[in-house]
């Protein structure tokens, strides 16, 4: 399969780590590679790239895409989902990084090859995973999971209004015969959503298939898990890079950002607080970076990306 991927705020995630040549970095969604060149680019025959992806399809396009890099001992990569980021730098004995980035969402390839099941556009089994070993698919959540499950995920992981009518459609057409196909399914929904609704906003089957995919693929559980640890992976001066593409992603990293950067309250005799109660990261960019005109009329999937960056500032034993 070819790993063609249009690389969203390339420069902007990378610089605003403030690479150091001999730094140990790691790429959290290796994907089509794109940050993961540029980020090599930058680094000496000392600097280091760790780059995560739960998908093989990634592994292997870039071991193409970065052979002269694999070919000077500056990349290793580790086949696991980021919430395992811990155990996975702990295998190569690596204990604090210089910086770490995340470019969230699927890929351009899991969207655009039919067989992964992630598209309403075109015909293929549900399915969905982002990591192909593992057991739960779309035709599970879609045939298996029980109303309110489906209600709960649609509305939260969708913020989609018309959640309970898409549920009730799906549960009728799933005691005739289970849902087979992203096409399938697509129809249900949009004869679901009514006509008026149709007509604005996209194609009326998005936010059910974002549900989905992000309760498949455990994203949100996964991104708030590996956010954690990451940044306690994070040397003094180290710093995170993340870009989101929805609201629920943009608000999780914002929250907990805000959560890590902001000191406990003054008591009205102390003015100023001592340095144990200074927190232990500052936000970088408290507005996020959003691309720009040249970047949005050659990449329409840049539109609703939002990069948020924070760095670590000490390290409380």
């Amino acid at each position: 399969m070819s790993f063609e991927h249009e690389t969203v705020l390339l420069h902007e995630t990378i610089d605003m780590l403030e690479i150091n040549p001999n730094g140990t970095y790691v790429d959290c969604t290796l994907g089509g590679a794109g940050h993961a060149k540029y980020l090599l680019s930058q680094l000496s025959e000392r600097g280091h790239l760790y780059a995560f992806d739960q998908d093989m399809t990634a592994i292997d396009n870039a071991k193409i895409v970065l052979a002269e890099e694999i070919e000077a001992g500056k990349v290793t990569f580790i086949h696991r989902n980021f919430r395992e980021i811990e155990q996975g730098l702990a295998e190569h004995n690596v204990k604090y990084v210089d910086g770490i980035y995340y470019d969230l969402g699927v890929s351009s390839p899991q969207l655009d090859i039919a067989e992964r099941g992630f598209s309403y556009h075109q015909e293929a089994r549900l399915d969905m995973r982002m990591d192909q070993t593992q057991e739960l698919s779309a035709y599970e959540v879609v045939n298996e999971w029980d109303f309110n499950d489906l209600i709960r995920i649609i509305s939260r992981y969708g913020e989609e209004k018309f959640a309970k009518r898409i549920t009730r459609a799906i549960e009728s057409e799933r005691e005739k015969a289970p849902i087979e196909t992203t096409t399938q399914l697509s129809e249900i929904v949009k004869l679901a959503i009514p006509a008026a609704t149709r007509r604005t906003g996209g194609h009326p089957a998005k936010r059910t298939f974002q549900a989905i995919r992000i309760a498949v693929n455990d994203e949100l559980g996964a991104l708030e898990e590996s956010l954690e640890a990451g940044l306690k992976l994070l040397k003094v001066g180290g710093r995170m890079s993340v870009i989101s593409f929805h609201s629920l992603e943009d608000r999780l990293v914002k929250q907990l950002y805000r959560e890590k950067s902001t000191p406990p309250e003054t008591p009205p005799n102390l003015p100023v607080l001592p340095a144990e109660q200074q927190p232990e990261y500052k936000f970088i960019n408290r507005k996020p970076v959003t691309a720009d005109s040249e970047e949005l009329e050659h990449n329409n999937r840049a539109r609703s990306a939002k990069l948020r960056v924070i760095e670590r500032t000490t390290i409380k034993e």
